[in-house]
């Protein structure tokens, strides 16, 4: 992957180092001036190790794990790529979509256990199709509405809700109504305290009896706990999950336990055509940065 984003860097001095390697990050932070975050907690504490940095960069688009206040204190720029991750993250959810429906983490654990045969006729009253059911995204940006093509390509009914939709659109709902009406319910929103365990208890409850959750976004948007009964219950179908309420997940979460939730580690973004996109995107913004020009995608900007 070094090799095909290297010609993306001409003219900048590029340091890489692994998320959990914080030996090199320490060594790293104090002669930096631009930061590109993944998924590592940017805390106040690596901005006071870091006297020279203007600006950190997120390689995708939620910056909840970013000090925001730290970084306005110390007059730090912070920007973002919105839509740089969509293709990927669509398409991430769609397997997940479809893992769920069709079982297939179950199916696959089985048949590598030697069953499977002869068929389970019941199977099919556990198993189903995108085509047919309606789906509902909430949350309306680039990912979401990426999703809506080849949903209706295959058969679905897509629905969807932000706050600033506008009931005039025939396929906006509002988030209740939505939720009562989905066979799939994909979450795709930032964590704010807005957003906090929007999904809970009550709201799980109001989904339709054996509904499918998927969350691409941020696992803090759903309420754990809440998730785990309905899915222990059968109050809920089955969930795809990408994220989670505390990351890197604890093999001990309930979650985990459930064969009716497929999991990733936070990975629906990454794709070797994602990472080119953000790579040239924050490499763009770097040499703005160096030029005195204005950058692009900020967040928020310094205030010293």
């Amino acid at each position: 992957m070094r090799a095909r984003l290297e010609p993306l860097l001409d003219g900048l001095d590029v340091h890489w180092c692994a998320e959990d390697d914080e030996e090199r990050f320490a060594a790293l932070l104090p002669a930096a001036d631009v930061l590109w975050h993944v998924l590592r907690p940017i805390t106040a504490d690596d901005l006071g190790r870091a006297p020279g940095l203007k600006l950190i960069q997120k390689l995708g688009s939620g910056v909840n794990t970013i000090d925001l206040d730290a970084a306005r204190a110390r007059g730090v720029t912070v920007a973002n790529m919105v839509g740089a991750n969509a293709p990927a993250v669509a398409e991430a959810a769609l397997t997940l979509m479809l893992a769920a429906l069709r079982r297939v983490v179950p199916l696959d654990a089985a048949t590598r256990a030697g069953h499977g045969w002869p068929l389970d006729t019941a199977l099919s009253d556990r198993v189903g199709e995108i085509g047919g059911r309606v789906v509902g995204l909430v949350g309306h940006g680039a990912i979401a509405r990426r999703l809506e093509a080849p949903l209706t390509a295959l058969g679905a009914t897509v629905l969807w809700h932000s706050p600033s939709g506008t009931p005039d659109d025939p396929s906006w709902r509002p988030l209740d109504e939505l939720l009562a009406a989905s066979d799939i319910v994909s979450l795709h929103l930032p964590l704010t305290p807005a957003t906090e365990r929007l999904i809970d208890a009550g709201r799980l409850a109001a989904m339709k009896p054996g509904a499918i959750l998927v969350n691409t976004s941020r696992g803090g948007v759903v309420d754990e706990p809440a998730l785990v009964e309905a899915l222990r219950t059968g109050r809920l179908g089955a969930a795809g999950l990408d994220v989670f309420a505390s990351e890197p997940v604890d093999p001990a979460n309930p979650l985990l336990a459930l064969d009716n939730v497929v999991v990733q580690p936070h990975v629906a973004w990454l794709t070797g055509e994602t990472l080119e996109r953000c790579i040239a995107i924050a490499a763009a913004n770097a040499r703005r940065l160096a030029s005195g020009e204005t950058l692009e995608n900020v967040v928020q900007g310094a205030e010293p």
